[in-house]
């Protein structure tokens, strides 16, 4: 009995059209997944920290040379610096300090306690920050979250003004999807809740290219809130419209201890006299 043997298989051809087609939607698709790099640049909701996008965005230059004005030496610290050695900080000459408390109405710092108490009772002049996050809530939202979160003010002479971090969104887009006057009215939301929370005027720290790009230079805010102005090179350069002075300086992110290194503009008693009100 004959036996059947199965031949070759047949293969099917695709036409040159449906070669090009598959090519298309297989590029198609890779264009639109993110790459395992661009995943990596994102970091972590609640990560942010004060400066966070101003080497990236504005580069760095020297550091500020000695002489001059007085100025008043102070840091910024977050979680990233965990417990921090306020002991040694103060004996280097540091007489202020800002911790970051909260970001939008979903993260509290786990060491907000250790560092704004620790600073304190060290010696030094200690207030709250808070790293706004325009894209996921309200400005007078996430004013009254920093405010039950740390944000506070008292008059006791050892605690500066709240904060307000408005700077480059480490998130996504730069400006938080926000227009220029979207952002200003977002901003002064923040602030009007801050002062009806806490009798005081918040600082905003910031960096000027960013106030232009994300405010168009808006120049409202210079007459009642003072500026922390964000900038790592020798002086603090151009400041925001509105603003005739600087307030502080951060002028550094790689400074002893902890990082970032600030700049009061002024001696001592101009330190106590932001916190005095």
């Amino acid at each position: 009995m004959p036996v059947h043997r199965p031949g070759p298989a047949r293969r099917s051809r695709l036409s040159p059209a449906g070669v090009l087609l598959a090519v298309l939607s297989a590029l198609s698709l890779l264009l639109t997944l993110p790459t395992a790099a661009q995943a990596d640049e994102i970091p972590p909701r609640g990560s942010a920290r004060l400066g966070q996008g101003v080497i990236e965005h504005d580069g760095q230059g020297g550091l500020p040379t000695g002489g001059g004005a007085v100025q008043t030496e102070g840091v910024d610290v977050s979680s990233h610096q965990g417990n921090v050695a306020w002991s040694t900080l103060w004996n280097s000459g540091v007489k202020w300090a800002y911790v970051k408390a909260t970001e939008g109405t979903y993260y509290k710092n786990p060491y907000f306690a250790q560092q704004y108490n620790g600073s304190y009772n060290v010696g030094m002049i200690r207030g709250a920050y808070h790293f706004a996050t325009p894209d996921t809530a309200s400005g007078a939202a996430q004013a009254n979250y920093f405010v039950d979160n740390g944000g506070g003010w008292s008059r006791d002479g050892k605690t500066l003004p709240g904060a307000l971090d408005i700077e480059w969104n480490p998130y996504g887009a730069s400006c938080y999807g926000k227009s220029q006057s979207g952002m200003v009215s977002w901003i002064r939301d923040f602030l009007n809740t801050y002062k009806a929370r806490t009798g005081r005027d918040a600082v905003i720290y910031t960096a000027t290219s960013w106030w232009k790009q994300c405010t168009g230079n808006y120049s409202g805010f210079g007459a009642s809130n003072p500026l922390w102005i964000a900038r790592y090179d020798t002086s603090p350069g151009e400041l925001p419209a509105g603003w005739g002075f600087h307030t502080m300086w951060q002028y550094t992110s790689s400074g002893p201890t902890v990082g970032d290194h600030n700049k009061f503009n002024g001696a001592l008693d101009r330190v106590q006299a932001l916190a005095n009100g």
